[in-house]
């Protein structure tokens, strides 16, 4: 009997001890599961199993703070639009190298590229809106644009290319029996003769010229020219020159407004002193004698002398506007803005033919006859004239 009871306590002990290794074992799985649902929340921050045992405010909470997360900042760019004649001054140099004025046409580098208009705009979607504009506009030919886009970057940026300073050197003299070319008109210079020096009471020396074609003149030093071709170290924007026809026979003045570069195919642009601009080579360039400390004081008074003033003060950066060939607009034309189109494209300049006559015509792309440039190069003088003060 007693064996019995042994034998029955000792299984008692045995079944107590293996309960408890299951009931550990029950607890450690147990608090495994609890750790792998806790990583999951871990590597999820926002998907959270909602828990009887949570109170509404926390919940509410939780799901607060993961909304917040998920919340992305937008940066917002509002543009106010700077005066023309500010931002003109505050850009820098962009630089731009093509060959062809097509190439000019596609370049995007322009930073300086604006439209001249009355009304300002915040908006992206204004600009935008007014670029689509223009753009329909330029796209269509029986559309007259009023409103062309301005461009104001460099010309150049090569000393040689761009210098608008007389190079210190010394002067040519000027001797008796010298052949040079001489002013017998405003637009008309003609090849004669220095036969007589004269010297005026107030100091001033005069010089008096036989012409070949029979005839005398007597003139001051800006007003004869060498007849030899000056060298490429004597020229610079706005020099004052004289261009020879292709005979070589009759002169016009002139001041030089583009020396060679890339852009203009290395030749010479040059205003004639009645606004019409033309390229060409050294060969045909003749270099006043004694001009005045500034050019455009040789240039009679009128709306050619205040382009020419503006045009020099603002190189490199000439203002030129964009147009297409095909492209209508209007010119003036003996002192009417009259209708014509857009034949060809030569660097700075566009040949245009008029509808009502035909006639053709080489125009600079900055120039006063086009009317829009006439107002902005006054408002331009105006708000210059303003700062000044």
């Amino acid at each position: 009997m007693m064996e019995l009871d042994t034998i029955r306590q000792t299984g008692t002990l045995k079944l107590q001890e293996f309960e408890e290794k299951v009931e550990r074992k029950r607890k450690m799985e147990s608090d495994e599961d609890k750790y792998d649902d806790y990583d999951n929340m871990s590597d999820s921050p926002c998907e959270s199993v909602p828990s009887t045992s949570e109170t509404p405010s926390k919940r509410t909470q939780l799901e607060n703070g993961c909304d917040a997360l998920n919340v992305i900042k937008k940066a917002v760019v509002v543009l106010n639009r700077l005066p023309d004649y500010k931002i003109s001054a505050l850009r820098p140099p962009t630089p731009q190298q093509f060959y062809s004025e097509d190439e000019s046409q596609s370049s995007s580098d322009s930073d300086m590229q604006f439209e001249p208009e009355d009304d300002s705009s915040d908006s992206d979607f204004s600009l935008t809106t007014s670029r689509k504009k223009a753009a329909k506009s330029n796209n269509s030919n029986s559309n007259y644009d009023n409103t062309p886009i301005i461009d104001s970057s460099a010309f150049a940026y090569c000393t040689h290319e761009t210098t608008k300073v007389r190079p210190n050197l010394p002067e040519k003299e000027i001797t008796l029996d010298m052949i040079v070319l001489a002013r017998k008109r405003c637009m008309r210079w003609l090849r004669g003769k220095i036969i007589q020096l004269v010297t005026k009471e107030d100091g001033r020396l005069k010089y008096k010229v036989g012409f070949e074609d029979k005839g005398k003149s007597l003139v001051s030093g800006h007003h004869i020219a060498f007849d030899s071709t000056p060298t490429l170290e004597q020229l610079y924007v706005g020099a004052r020159v004289v261009v020879g026809s292709v005979d070589n026979q009759s002169f016009r003045p002139g001041i030089l407004a583009e020396l060679p570069s890339r852009k203009n195919r290395l030749r010479f642009l040059v205003f004639l002193d009645d606004h019409t601009p033309m390229y060409v080579g050294l060969p045909l360039l003749h270099l006043v004698c004694r001009p005045l400390p500034d050019s455009v004081d040789d240039l009679p008074d009128g709306s050619h002398r205040f382009f020419m003033t503006q045009y020099i003060k603002d190189w490199p950066y000439p203002h030129l506007t964009q147009y297409k060939p095909g492209q209508s607009l209007t010119v003036e034309l003996e002192g009417v803005q009259q209708k014509c189109d857009v034949q060809l494209l030569d660097s700075s300049l566009i040949q245009v033919v008029f509808q009502e006559n035909q006639h053709t015509e080489w125009i600079h792309r900055g120039s006063i006859r086009l009317p829009h440039m006439a107002r902005f190069l006054a408002l331009r003088s105006q708000q210059d004239s303003d700062d000044s003060e």
